[in-house]
């Protein structure tokens, strides 16, 4: 794999994928407890972040340079709104959406910033004192609204699909725009094309790669095992929320999986499929 250019970001690694295999799957997601099983190709999956990018800059007023928080579950819009992030130049500091949480007090010390919570936490982040916006998520299976959506609470689900899936960024996003704080760490967007290109090459991933996930993505190695990695070299990821252990060895047959990132307590004794993380 060559070594990126500096000038490379997140948003550019989307767009080439798209331009060069739009219709191969991206992402496919999995959630054990509902029985979900949701596969974006790589065109869809950009559909889904120039919307919600347009939804950050046009809905919410986000600005290159702005903090998103999001707090969510490994998920296919956790992925989406990632991307939607760095694409609109904003700095994602992602945390746990289990908490623990105090109500009324703030997520993060870094605010303000823009908060998207997976709708479970709701009840305790939607009065943060440092969210300018707090966007709630429904992860509904069927892509349905909030259950009950607090004051002031933008509903995800509603308010997305009115946006354009065409998103052009401000020409103020550089490479060198920071993109991500983690444990302390700040990445800019350049370092984490350069990071995933690194663990691509490591993990020796290519594009017939199905990279089966099961890790948070609020730490640097699940951003790139679980999305920045598999972006960088041309590989799926499969994404996965509450899991079934029961299920694995069916699903790595059914998903034509090469390789597992996260998925603890189980070896694959053909040895045709490598452990990541």
């Amino acid at each position: 794999m060559a070594e990126p250019s500096s000038d490379v970001t997140p948003a550019v690694l989307l767009r080439r994928r798209v331009e060069s295999d739009p219709s191969r799957p991206l992402v496919t997601f999995y959630d054990d407890r509902t029985g979900e099983r949701v596969e974006l190709s790589a065109k869809t999956f950009d559909n889904w972040v120039a919307k919600t990018a347009n939804l950050l800059v046009d809905g919410l007023g986000a600005a290159p340079g702005d903090r998103v928080v999001p707090a969510l579950p490994p998920h296919w819009q956790t992925a989406v709104w990632l991307m939607a992030s760095w694409a609109a130049g904003l700095v994602v500091e992602p945390v746990d959406p289990a908490g623990p949480f105090v109500p009324g007090e703030p997520v993060s010390a870094s605010g303000p910033y823009i908060l998207a919570a997976a709708e479970e936490a709701l009840e305790d982040l939607a009065n943060d004192p440092e969210a300018d916006e707090v966007v709630g998520l429904s992860l509904h299976a069927l892509g349905g609204p909030l259950s009950s959506a607090p004051a002031g609470v933008t509903d995800y689900a509603v308010e997305v699909r009115a946006y354009g899936d065409r998103f052009v960024p401000d020409t103020g996003v550089t490479s060198e725009s920071p993109a991500l704080t983690v444990t302390n760490t700040t990445f800019s967007a350049a370092e984490l094309v350069r990071e995933a290109t690194v663990a691509a090459e490591k993990w020796g991933l290519d594009a017939q790669d199905r990279v089966l996930v099961d890790m948070s993505y609020t730490t640097l190695g699940g951003l790139l095992t679980g999305l920045l990695a598999p972006l960088a070299s041309g590989a799926s990821v499969i994404i996965q929320r509450n899991f079934d252990k029961d299920s694995l060895d069916r699903r790595v047959s059914l998903e034509h999986v090469t390789a597992v990132g996260g998925v603890s307590g189980w070896n694959d004794e053909s040895g045709s499929v490598r452990r990541l993380a």
